[in-house]
């Protein structure tokens, strides 16, 4: 790895980048596993490295999947608890709150986030970063965002959030595919959002928003449990969308997302079909997986795994609806919609909050 060519964080350069205005705040910080430097070295060390100089540390705060990535499975909650080392209070922002609740900020001066999403809506990791916009503009404090790279580029696909479908997987307007970085986001949600939010965004150094992660030279953390590698992202805007299905989406097994099946799915049957779409980027190779937990836990399952030939050209969001189209052609007594609730939406159905809309808007 050349460090020449290394696109720069703002993690590593915070006495540099550290607004002046904010010197020696009493300061919050929402991280994740994957908060890590160029070094990996994960966030909260680096922090701590400035503190009592920069700021002051004094609360930590952990998304879904929680602080340490340590829930597996999807929408299972975690709590809080106090960091054992530097006794400072961890808070849960996916269990009882998912907004940060006034008692959480208070005796706060500015609240950090330095989180690393992956470019799609679903993923729930902006829309923490949103809501502790909102919860801060109610309270007057700024908010510092760590810019950070969108691991699939700029590229833009799927349809923009209908506001009648808000959900915790899509609570602004936004594409599937949005293509912006966090940062890019936090600046659109001060713009149409929360335009008295006091909002700081520490630029990276050397990034092209046209690449893909491997091209900044950075090492990969999962960010979740569920995102091993660039190639899970690269898939991940379209596959997705099999959590609202009957057909397992690859959970349970070493490629989530990249992997998919039933048990009653005619693996080399249906790859054949899929494969004459001519779909740009993809060749669907037949595959038999056992999940260990999640859909068909211990089942012999068949389907496939997607290889990308071409990241280019391919559209991950297109690829999924063509594969659930045929999905509900060639099984139509086994195929099924999955009914909520669904990341804490009750009454409509999981598949018209992810692809935020009607279902008919895009599976006629």
């Amino acid at each position: 790895m050349s460090k020449d060519n290394r696109v720069k964080l703002p993690l590593d350069r915070l006495p540099e980048l550290w607004p002046k205005s904010l010197k020696n705040v009493a300061l919050g910080a929402v991280l994740h596993p994957a908060s890590i430097s160029a070094s990996l070295t994960h966030a909260s060390d680096v922090l701590k490295s400035h503190d009592g100089t920069l700021f002051r540390l004094k609360a930590l705060f952990g998304p879904q999947h929680g602080y340490l990535g340590q829930t597996q499975d999807n929408m299972i909650e975690w709590g809080g608890f106090t960091h054992p080392l530097w006794n400072i209070p961890v808070y849960s922002l996916y269990g009882e709150h998912r907004e940060p609740t006034p008692e959480m900020l208070e005796g706060l001066d500015a609240l950090l986030v330095d989180m690393q999403d992956v470019g799609a809506r679903y993923y729930t990791f902006i829309w923490t970063l949103y809501l502790c916009m909102r919860a801060c503009e109610k309270k007057g404090i700024p908010v510092v965002v760590l810019d950070r790279p969108n691991p699939i580029s700029n590229t833009v696909e799927g349809p923009i959030l209908n506001p009648d479908y808000r959900s915790f997987v899509g609570l602004h307007p936004i594409p599937v595919r949005h293509g912006k970085t966090i940062g890019e986001l936090a600046q659109q949600f001060k713009r149409e959002a929360f335009p008295n939010c006091e909002l700081y965004v520490l630029p990276m150094e050397g990034y092209d928003p046209t690449a893909y992660f491997e091209d900044t030279r950075l090492p990969w953390v999962l960010p979740s449990p569920n995102m091993p590698t660039v190639d899970t992202a690269v898939v991940y805007p379209g596959m997705c969308l099999f959590e609202a299905t009957n057909v397992s989406e690859g959970r349970g097994t070493s490629r989530p997302f990249e992997l998919f099946g039933a048990a009653w799915i005619r693996a080399q049957d249906f790859c054949d079909k899929l494969n004459r779409e001519n779909l740009p980027g993809v060749w669907f190779r037949e595959a038999y997986f056992q999940p260990t937990f999640h859909k068909f836990s211990g089942q012999l399952c068949g389907g496939a795994q997607m290889h990308i030939t071409d990241r280019k050209s391919f559209l991950p969001f297109h690829t999924a609806v063509v594969v659930l189209n045929n999905l509900r052609r060639d099984y139509p007594e086994t195929f099924r919609w999955k009914e909520p609730p669904y990341e804490y939406e009750y009454h409509k159905l999981p598949i018209e909050i992810l692809i935020g809309g009607p279902l008919a808007s895009v599976f006629p």
